[in-house]
């Protein structure tokens, strides 16, 4: 497992723009595929985005259209979510996930995970 640590939220207007950071410790971050996961108090975790060891392949919940875009540095050790055109309905804790294998928008598939970053966005 890797340990993972979220910043970037906060508080923003509705149609304004965040970007989410996770930094994973340890050196292997580039053989972790990674996503993004939001939760809201009385529901379930649900899938954002992911993205495969290289970066070269995302897959997006469809809800995102087009709005948000996941990006990776590996060389940072950095896993990126930006955030636009944001609607109240965006607001949730966000978390990021690591997996050992590719199967982006399940809970089940990641291994492990980060504790957080709230985004609130206002009307």
């Amino acid at each position: 497992q890797v340990q993972l640590v979220e910043s970037g939220g906060g508080l923003v207007q509705a149609g304004g723009s965040l970007r989410l950071s996770c930094a994973p410790s340890g050196r292997t971050f580039s053989t972790y595929a990674m996503g993004w996961f939001r939760q809201t108090p009385g529901k379930e975790r649900e899938f954002v985005a992911a993205i495969t060891w290289s970066g070269g392949g995302t897959y997006y919940a469809k809800f995102v259209k087009g709005r948000f875009t996941i990006s990776r540095d590996n060389a940072k050790n950095t896993l990126y979510l930006q955030m636009n055109s944001l609607k109240p309905e965006d607001t949730a804790v966000y978390y990021c996930a690591a997996s050992q294998r590719w199967d982006p928008d399940s809970m089940t598939g990641y291994d492990s995970w980060g504790q957080g970053t709230q985004v609130t966005v206002s009307s």
